[in-house]
Order: structure tokens, then C-alpha cells, then sequence
């Protein structure tokens, strides 16, 4: 269950260090030498913390704690990975090309994108994103929530709804709260879409059979330190930043 982790951590080099690091109402964030990662925060689990003296800490150790059941911890590590994957010189590594000009969220909107594909089709969300109920028209939408909305399945319903899909869209949180790799198992026969800032942007998730990573990449760090400093939610997204698709080459 630890080995998507693992290769995460394992890719992570090794003369990366912690520059400062952040714990905000909303977004945690660690800033490397690499870049500025972002992920949800992320509170509960296990009780205490061991961590201390972050920052100067080398990027990889803190990334370890993303495997820690102190969800705060988790949510740090996560953040660390980010840190060393979520810029533009390893969208350009991946890709081959530069990180996208266009401000244009819509374009870079993993369910815009595959919405042609998904006419008629059963189709899983793990998590409530913003205006997702509008799917319903074109599709078999069940979405999944740990706090449920009207309409929403409890996220214990996993279990029996994902086998059935054809796309499943996970959001990153799942990687801070453990979940992830128990999704992946069970979304194995669908289209697996990882979605949300807290999504590492690795090639490393293609090896597990995910076919789009839809995350973000901070642009200009100080305007999305201030937005979380200042306790912001999806509004720090508008700015500062770049929604970024990109699809796996392995068939």
C-alpha cells in the first residue's frame, strides 16, 4: 500500500532542503529550492506531532511524513513532495513542452476535457467539486464525499460503486488521508483522472494506471503565500498560478 509513496519520495533528489514552510487554516505549503507545493490541510488521525525544526530539513525526510497518520504531518509531507514536482521545469521534463500561458481555467478542466468521453458513461467523483452536479446531464454521476452533500454517497460506498465505473476522478486529498491506493485498486477496470492542487505532477502516478494528472502549478510564490496567509480558499487559484492536464503515454 506505501509503494506509490515511495516512489514519490524515492524520486524526490536528495540536495533539496525545506526553505520555510507554512500550515494554513486552508493550504499547507513547503517551498524548496524546486518551487512552492501546495496541498489542502488537512487536520485529525493520530494524536501528537514529531516533527520539529522544518525548516532547513532536507526535502525528502519531511516528504516521508506523508505517510504519517498525524493528518497535519501528512498534509506537510504531501506538501514537501509538491515542492520538488509541481513547477514548470518538470511539466517541461514531462511533457516536453513549457508550462501553459493561458489563464483559461476551462481549458485546463479535467472534466471539461473528458466530458465528450464521458456521455452515457457511469462516472465516480471522489470529493464535491465546485458546480460537479452538472455532470448529471450527460452521464451516471455518483459522487463521493466524506462529509456528504444532498445527493453525495458516503465515501465508505467506494467499496461497491468503483469496480461499476467507467472514469473515476480522485481528488489529491486522498493521497494525505491514505486512501488513495485502495482507490486506485478498486478503480482499476476505469479511466482514473487524479484531480486537484494536491496532486503531485509525477509521471511515477502512470505506472499505477492513472491516465490524467489535472493539477496546478504555483507561478508567482509570493501571491499564493499572502492568499493562504491570509486564509483564502479557491479564490487563491485566480492568481498565482497555472492549471496544468497532462495525459499518460502508457497504454
Amino acid at each position: 500500500m506505501w509503494q506509490i509513496y515511495d516512489d514519490l519520495i524515492n524520486e524526490i533528489p536528495d540536495d533539496l532542503t525545506v526553505l520555510e514552510c507554512m500550515v494554513g487554516a486552508s493550504w499547507t505549503l513547503v517551498r524548496s529550492e524546486k518551487g512552492l507545493g501546495i496541498v489542502k490541510t488537512i487536520k485529525g488521525g493520530k494524536q501528537g506531532t514529531k516533527l520539529t525544526n522544518i525548516s532547513g530539513m532536507q526535502l525528502k525526510r519531511l516528504a516521508e511524513y506523508s505517510k504519517s497518520w498525524n493528518m497535519l504531518e501528512a498534509s506537510l509531507g504531501m506538501a514537501a513532495i509538491n515542492a520538488a514536482f509541481n513547477n514548470s521545469s518538470q511539466i517541461k521534463d514531462i511533457t516536453g513542452e513549457p508550462v501553459p500561458k493561458s489563464d483559461d481555467a476551462e481549458k485546463y478542466n479535467a472534466f471539461k476535457i473528458l466530458e465528450p468521453s464521458m456521455r452515457g458513461k457511469k462516472v465516480s467523483v471522489i470529493g464535491h467539486f465546485p458546480g460537479i452536479e452538472k455532470l448529471n446531464k450527460m452521464c451516471e454521476l455518483s459522487i463521493l464525499e466524506r462529509e456528504p452533500q444532498v445527493g453525495d454517497y458516503p465515501d465508505s460506498a467506494c467499496e461497491y460503486l468503483l469496480p461499476e465505473q467507467d472514469f473515476v476522478f480522485i481528488t489529491g486529498t486522498a493521497f494525505t488521508n491514505k486512501t488513495m491506493p485502495r482507490l486506485i485498486q478498486l478503480s482499476k477496470r476505469a479511466e482514473i483522472v487524479l484531480v486537484g492542487p494536491s496532486v503531485p505532477v509525477s509521471k511515477v502516478l502512470f505506472n499505477y494506471g492513472v491516465k490524467l494528472i489535472a493539477s496546478f502549478i504555483v507561478i508567482e510564490q509570493q501571491l499564493i503565500w499572502k492568499a493562504v496567509q491570509e486564509g483564502k480558499k479557491m479564490n487563491i487559484f485566480k492568481s498565482g498560478g497555472r492549471m496544468i492536464c497532462i495525459r499518460s503515454q502508457i497504454n
